[in-house]
């Protein structure tokens, strides 16, 4: 524990020196441009972008609980900012803890529109334009990466090249994905969703509803699939250390392989009592946003799990990368339920990652766009440019 308190006296230095690690950096120039404002949803420029964007309602298979609550469905909005003739398309996915709505984020993107864009014209300019991007209010992490992913979706076909080429990274190194099995009342359903899985690699299960639910469920499943490696993630649900402990080694013996936020995302101390004694790698989760959340936790937990929709997008996501390689922090990438629009944003970092859970378009019925594809469960990049993404 003193080792983690020393470290944290000098962190904070980690955190500006990221700065010097962004790549976009290696296509800014200099350019202005002026455009004005047209109709509430949609932006237009003479000469520059044009920003527009729409809601959708993405439909669960099943479904979907977590510790706190159940939800059947995940409001979304879709962007899609244009320049010259290409397209750019991006996502904002809000679950309800994000505490985001699809009014919030029109609210935010008109202004975008009216206070942003206006001021260039030169899509490579990515660094300062989501700078300004993300100073225009606190929070709205969602509404930012749904301009983000667009900006990096619209750039990465100008080049012509997919991001996990341009970032330098090998494809082959991708890792599974974990599929999502929430908790759910019925023996029966559990026993469905368990047989319906039985193409991953991994499962992924949501715990946190007390003793005997979470060693139901994790009895449900090992009935039907015995074998298959299982991340748990218990959403804060758990709340005393001594008894997580417990758990982990019950998890443990039953070919659980990682826990995902087991406490509160407040309890630093009691995560690095957990963390100094699991037989399994504890990553953070709700305790990990942003890059600047990420110093503290050196120490309080093994590893961190990096969404989209939690650090603004693709841009900060690739920065908690490198911070986080730097601090020896192991790599999740994790997401909301999202279009294959968001998936596949966050599938360009996956060959970095030793854990995915990228699964949120698998879980909806009514996904809107292609890309990313999985392959007997490994995600398998495709070398389009961009994001690799296409509408249905």
């Amino acid at each position: 524990m003193s080792d983690r308190r020393s470290f944290l006296k000098t962190a904070g230095a980690l955190v500006a020196g990221a700065a010097l690690l962004k790549p976009s950096r290696l296509f800014a120039v200099q350019a202005d441009g002026n455009s004005s404002q047209e109709q509430s949803g949609s932006f237009s420029s003479k000469g520059a972008f044009a920003l527009s964007w729409k809601p959708f309602t993405g439909q669960l298979k099943y479904s979907f609980s977590i510790s706190t609550n159940t939800r059947s469905s995940t409001p979304i909005i879709l962007t899609e900012l244009r320049w010259q003739g290409l397209v750019g398309y991006g996502e904002a996915s809000m679950p309800p803890y994000l505490g985001e709505s699809q009014a919030s984020v029109d609210a935010f993107l008109q202004r975008v529109a009216a206070e942003v864009l206006p001021r260039f014209d030169d899509p490579f300019r990515m660094e300062d334009i989501l700078s300004e991007v993300d100073r225009l209010a606190p929070g709205n992490c969602a509404a930012k990466a749904s301009v983000d992913i667009a900006l990096h979706d619209l750039c990465g076909k100008i080049m012509g090249q997919p991001w996990w080429k341009i970032w330098g990274f090998d494809a082959a190194d991708t890792p599974c994905t974990s599929y999502t099995i929430g908790w759910d009342a019925s023996d029966d359903i559990v026993r469905e969703k368990t047989h319906e899985a039985s193409w991953a690699k991994v499962l992924k299960v949501k715990l946190g509803r007390g003793d005997y639910e979470d060693k139901r469920m994790i009895t449900l499943i090992r009935e039907i699939n015995p074998d298959t490696p299982i991340y748990i993630d218990a959403n804060q649900g758990w709340k005393n250390k001594r008894y997580v402990l417990d758990m982990i080694h019950w998890l443990k013996e039953r070919g659980i392989v990682m826990i995902e936020q087991p406490m509160s995302k407040t309890d630093l101390e009691g995560h690095a009592w957990l963390t100094e004694r699991s037989p399994l790698p504890i990553i953070a989760d709700e305790a990990c946003q942003r890059l600047v959340d990420i110093p503290a936790l050196k120490g309080a937990y093994h590893g961190i799990n990096i969404k989209l929709m939690k650090c603004t997008g693709m841009r900060e996501a690739r920065e908690m990368v490198s911070l986080a390689q730097a601090l020896d922090l192991k790599l999740m990438m994790g997401c909301m339920t999202e279009t294959s629009v968001a998936i596949s944003a966050a599938a360009q970092l996956a060959p970095k990652m030793q854990w995915a859970d990228l699964d949120g378009n698998v879980l909806l019925s009514n996904d809107c766009f292609t890309g990313m594809k999985l392959v007997e469960g490994k995600i398998t990049l495709n070398d389009l440019p961009g994001l690799g993404v296409s509408p249905i």
